[in-house]
């Protein structure tokens, strides 16, 4: 249903794709980590230990945030600049 959507905004916001595909790999990351340390896999003559969520949510979050900032200060240039356009075509 909201694949259209999800479509266009991504072909409007490629970072948003980066940002979505490195989202992707971290998680991948912390369940393989999740995975060894609950096998209680040793690597180099140590156990693996538990990496908490909470990490893993503030970078997602963060992320998110320093990107809507992002797209909102792009969107606002874009406006100030068809402005100014308009003003010196008005010329």
């Amino acid at each position: 249903v909201f694949a259209n959507a999800i479509r266009v905004f991504i072909n409007k916001h490629p970072s948003m794709q980066l940002l979505a595909l490195s989202f992707l790999i971290l998680i991948g990351f912390m369940l393989i980590a999740e995975a060894a340390h609950l096998s209680h896999a040793n690597f180099f003559g140590s156990e693996v230990g538990t990496i908490p969520k909470g990490y893993l949510y503030f970078a997602i979050s963060f992320s998110l945030l320093v990107e809507f900032l992002n797209m909102k200060y792009r969107k606002k240039e874009e406006i100030i600049d068809d402005m100014e356009e308009e003003e010196e075509s008005a010329k």
